[in-house]
């Protein structure tokens, strides 16, 4: 079964498929980013690559792809070090399980594209029940915002990414591998860092943009409640 879907452009699609991100989208935030950063740049490293990227940000893991290989073999320790750390916390978000559920009350696929490592995959599936099927770990390569484990996942599902959406936290992970992809994107931003378009680059800007409640996904986005849009079946 499908949800008769909305785009941006005005057109419906059938979506038949959910992809999510996990840290910060399916389960609360619990890594300390920032000091994980610190950790493996050091202060004047992290200053000086925030300087030299155009949007002022960093992504650490094609940061440390350009490194010899020992330098990146210690990085990668360091940031396992605290994933692992995070594992500890791990924790669902509200309402994740009851969309979860809805979704497959409608036979509607889910899968899972991760930069963490597949061990928090593995306990996120064993704590909470609940399977997302393929679901690609930072072991799958390339990984995002590369198209490649969104595409992987459209063609084990024999759907096309345009009847895929993903869904995700982060405008220059989720919301690129999403449109690089052909997919419909769904950025979650419950802070509202990211309600001024005009501050995204054009190959960030989501579809959807919606505000983290309870249950997932009861936010809006214009005059568009996503959940309701989902519930056009």
């Amino acid at each position: 079964m499908a949800a008769n879907f909305s785009g941006g452009g005005g057109g419906r699609a059938m979506l038949k498929g959910l992809v999510f991100d996990m840290d910060g989208t399916l389960t609360v935030p619990v890594i300390d980013f920032a000091a994980m950063y610190r950790a493996v740049l050091g202060d004047e490293g992290l200053a000086a690559a925030r300087a030299a990227s155009p949007s002022g940000s960093v992504d650490i893991l094609h940061h440390i792809d350009t490194w010899a290989p020992p330098e990146q073999q210690k990085a990668y320790e360091i940031i396992t070090h605290f994933e692992r750390q995070g594992l500890d916390r791990l924790q669902i978000m509200p309402g994740a399980t009851e969309l979860c559920e809805y979704l497959d009350s409608k036979k509607i696929r889910r899968g899972l594209i991760t930069r963490n490592i597949k061990a928090a995959v593995d306990l996120f599936h064993q704590r909470f029940g609940m399977k997302f099927i393929p679901a690609l770990s930072r072991e799958f390569c390339p990984y995002k915002p590369d198209p490649a484990p969104l595409l992987h996942i459209c063609s084990t599902w024999g759907i096309p990414p345009s009847e895929v959406m993903m869904i995700g936290d982060s405008p220059r992970d989720d919301v690129v591998c999403g449109k690089r992809a052909g997919a419909f994107t769904c950025l979650l931003d419950e802070t509202g860092r990211h309600c001024f378009p005009e501050s995204l680059a054009d190959d960030q800007k989501p579809d959807f943009r919606v505000k983290v409640k309870k249950p997932l996904f009861m936010g809006r986005y214009g005059d568009m409640n996503l959940y309701d849009q989902m519930l056009l079946l």
